[in-house]
């Protein structure tokens, strides 16, 4: 189980508070009002390090010890003006720190040191005008002298304490050991000698660059410590009167209060030297390493892909990359292509016929420019062993931030075995466009002699058919009866002959443009009762049952009535035709909102599932007609389902060998006339 926050670390840092508070009070310059550098930052930080005891009861205890350690030796006016204004400070600078939670604040970026920056620079200004108030309302020393050394004290204060109590990035510099040492060594022995040295005021400054080079050679955390190490020399001593801050009220006949606020001005500028200097080399070092893992990265992924050629050049397209897909792809090792310009890698017949592709100079310069950015184009790399392959290729700039082209990079993979087959199947494809084309003049030529053969046909058996019915009518003499049986029979097939040839003229004229209707307004229910008179003959020698049901009502429709009637034929004679002994036929017309539905359903033979998308297709006979020898032109059916379509209608079949068939026309309703 997680225990309560502890509150040792912030009582620890209300002790050091009230040590370093009266040690700020008692080393005040003789003949000063101000308070010395009193450790602000340390009251403020006191909110940081911990998340107890509660935020009222530390600012109690920060205003309680700055009164406390100032009474000792100022008035209690000013000891309680100045502690409120030094608890007011410490819950600002927080505050603004970190947005009013008990957490120790982020020193990573430049938004990060400007808030820590103004939240040291307002928390100043708000204990400053606590000072002039308070030197106003008590009388103790000149109220804007007073603002500005005890101002001054808490700004140097916040600026160079605080950081320690905020996360930085946690570098450990750049500097080796030896380095580091000399730094230390420099910090120990060039600190107290500017400040023992009275009457050389401005080698203070040789301080400045030793902090510099810590900031930006070594670690965060050491640098700060370099800074106290320095403020605590400068502090030190000028408190013990050595150095160019102390007394000058003697020596330049300053008020005695000057002293501090030079002091805090050094050290002001030492923190300000230390602490962006800090940041910067942390944001840095971060960047770089974020820089390197991303180029680890890309490394990775770019060693990884051996399946493509990644080739990366210069500005001027000399090879600076050239990962294991590329050594693998194309043969070259890369120590091999370093240096070299990518125009190695293309053959002049390649280039020329990529040029001639894109309709641009036979050049190497003008197919990559054109080709630059547009995304994948096939392009001809020729390999180490003069074998030239097709690679599908993108090539792009690299750009710096400032939009300047510092190199380029291809990617490719071999697509050789690819555009291969792919032209293998076009010649394919170009054969069978040929092959289908020749199937089809074929075809016209079958059907445009089958249309000659038939009309030259039909002639000679409709003059045939005359002189039999000549013979059998005795107009040339008595026949007998064996004669008469044998001209009987020479008429039906004669007769079945006229009706092929009857057929494929119909299928002619169809595949021609058109059955040549004669579209007129005609009663569907007298058509079905025609047709199924015609067909009903043949039913007199069997014994057959045929069933018609017609509405009671005419059925009118614009369409052709002898095409029309044909296909009533057609649907009832072959329903009678496959129908065995003792089956039945039923014929039915209904009327419905949209369409007119006939429908002719026997309980025949059937036609085989397999089969039934073939039924419409010309000359096909179902395997069962073949088999039973039932015979058949095989075109009835695609005739008649011509007929259907081209008066906007439809027509499908429902079967199960041995069950029977069920043949559906679909018509559209004739419409009302307005």
């Amino acid at each position: 189980m997680e225990g309560k926050p502890s509150m040792l670390p912030a009582l620890g840092m209300v002790a050091l508070t009230a040590v370093f508070g009266l040690l700020a009070v008692y080393g005040a310059p003789n003949g000063g009002d101000a308070i010395g550098i009193w450790p602000a930052a340390l009251a403020s930080s006191t909110l940081l390090v911990s998340r107890r005891p509660p935020t009222p009861v530390v600012l109690a205890l920060v205003f309680l010890v700055a009164f406390g350690t100032i009474w000792t030796d100022r008035p209690v006016g000013v000891a309680f003006g100045l502690a409120l204004g030094l608890t007011a400070e410490s819950w600002t600078v927080w505050w603004i720190l970190t947005g009013g939670v008990r957490t120790r604040p982020m020193l990573y970026t430049n938004a990060d040191l400007g808030r820590y920056i103004g939240s040291a620079t307002i928390g100043h200004a708000v204990v400053a005008v606590a000072a002039v108030i308070t030197s106003f309302a008590t009388g103790w020393g000149n109220p804007w002298l007073m603002g500005l050394a005890i101002g001054a004290s808490s700004l140097a204060s916040q600026l160079s304490v605080t950081p320690f109590f905020c996360k930085m990035r946690p570098h450990r510099g750049l500097a080796p050991t030896i380095e580091r040492s000399a730094q230390w060594a420099l910090i120990l022995t060039v600190s107290p000698v500017v400040f023992l040295l009275n009457d050389f005021p401005a080698l203070v400054f040789m301080i400045m660059p030793v902090l510099a080079w810590g900031a930006l050679r070594s670690g965060a955390y050491e640098s700060i410590a370099q800074l106290f190490v320095v403020l605590g020399f400068a502090i030190a001593l000028t408190t013990r009167g050595h150095g160019p801050f102390a007394h000058v009220d003697d020596r330049y006949g300053l008020p005695a209060d000057v002293q501090g606020i030079l002091l805090s001005i050094f050290i002001i500028d030492c923190a300000l030297v230390v602490v962006p200097f800090v940041l910067s080399v942390g944001e840095q070092l971060e960047n770089a390493r974020q820089v390197a893992a991303e180029r680890d990265k890309v490394q990775n992924i770019v060693r990884g892909t051996t399946g493509v050629a990644i080739i990366g050049t210069d500005e001027l397209g000399r090879i600076t990359l050239f990962n294991p897909g590329a050594e693998r792809l194309l043969g070259y090792s890369s120590d091999e292509v370093q240096g070299q310009l990518t125009r190695m890698l293309h053959s002049d017949e390649g280039i020329a016929e990529k040029a001639a592709e894109l309709g641009v100079d036979d050049d190497f310069s003008h197919v990559a420019t054109a080709i630059m950015g547009q995304g994948p184009s096939d392009m001809k790399f020729v390999r180490k062993d003069g074998e030239e392959r097709s690679h599908s290729m993108s090539l792009s700039r690299i750009v710096d931030d400032r939009g300047a082209i510092i190199g380029y990079v291809s990617t490719s993979e071999d697509i050789t075995e690819r555009v291969e087959a792919e032209n293998r199947l076009v010649e394919a494809l170009d054969t069978e466009r040929k092959a289908v084309e020749r199937l089809r003049e074929v075809d016209r030529v079958k059907d445009a002699f089958v249309s000659s053969v038939s009309h030259e046909l039909r002639t000679p058996i409709t003059s045939i058919l005359g002189y039999i019915e000549m013979l059998q009518e005795g107009a040339y003499g008595q026949l007998g009866p064996e004669q008469l049986d044998a001209v009987r029979r020479v008429s039906t097939n004669s007769s079945r002959l006229l009706s092929l040839i009857d057929d494929l003229l119909t299928l002619s004229r169809i595949q021609d443009g058109g059955l040549g209707m004669v579209d007129r307004i005609v009663d569907l229910r007298k058509i079905v009762s025609a047709a199924c008179a015609v067909v009903a003959p043949s039913l007199e020698r069997r014994s057959l049952q045929l069933e018609v049901d017609l509405p009671d009502d005419p059925v009118p429709f614009l369409g052709d009535r002898d095409m029309l009637e044909r296909v009533v034929i057609n649907l009832v004679g072959n329903a009678v035709k496959f129908t065995p002994e003792g089956g039945r036929v039923d014929v039915r017309l209904r009327v419905g909102p949209e369409s007119v539905v006939l429908e002719v359903a026997d309980t025949g033979i059937g036609i085989p599932r397999q089969e039934q998308e073939q039924l419409f297709t010309r000359f096909f006979r179902s395997s069962l007609a073949q088999e039973r020898a039932i015979p058949g032109s095989g075109l009835g059916l695609s005739i008649a389902h011509a007929i259907v379509e081209q008066h906007g209608g439809s027509m499908s079949v429902e079967s199960e060998q041995g069950e029977g068939t069920t043949f559906t026309v679909v018509l559209p309703v004739l419409a009302p006339a307005d």
